[in-house]
């Protein structure tokens, strides 16, 4: 798993590539924890490389989201594949977290 970051000055994007399973989560929750992004008032997900994700994974993001959305930063994921989109539906995952289908949607929400 790779997960790069990427600062503008609409929102901080961290790009995902690769399985994000139990032993890639912790560079997951490494970038999440960076204080950089929490200048920022939105974060995006970058989901279109992201080809697996594990419970391990979703528990980053789950651990996460209620502390990024006490510090008023909403997290919004875009270009999901179907596969893991359909993971995200199975749990009721996409009810919690904003999921859209593009960067530009991403950055209107």
């Amino acid at each position: 798993m790779k997960v790069t970051p990427l600062a503008t000055s609409a929102a901080f994007t961290l790009v995902l590539d690769g399985e994000l399973d139990a032993s890639s989560a912790i560079v997951l929750d490494t970038a999440l924890l960076n204080p950089e992004l929490l200048t920022y008032k939105k974060v995006l997900i970058d989901c279109h490389g992201l080809s697996y994700i594990s419970s391990a994974g979703l528990g980053v993001f789950i651990a996460h989201l209620q502390r990024l959305q006490d510090l008023d930063v909403t997290l919004i994921f875009f270009q999901m594949q179907e596969k893991v989109f359909n993971i995200f539906e199975i749990l009721g995952l996409d009810v919690l977290i904003q999921i859209v289908s593009t960067q530009e949607q991403a950055l209107a929400a």
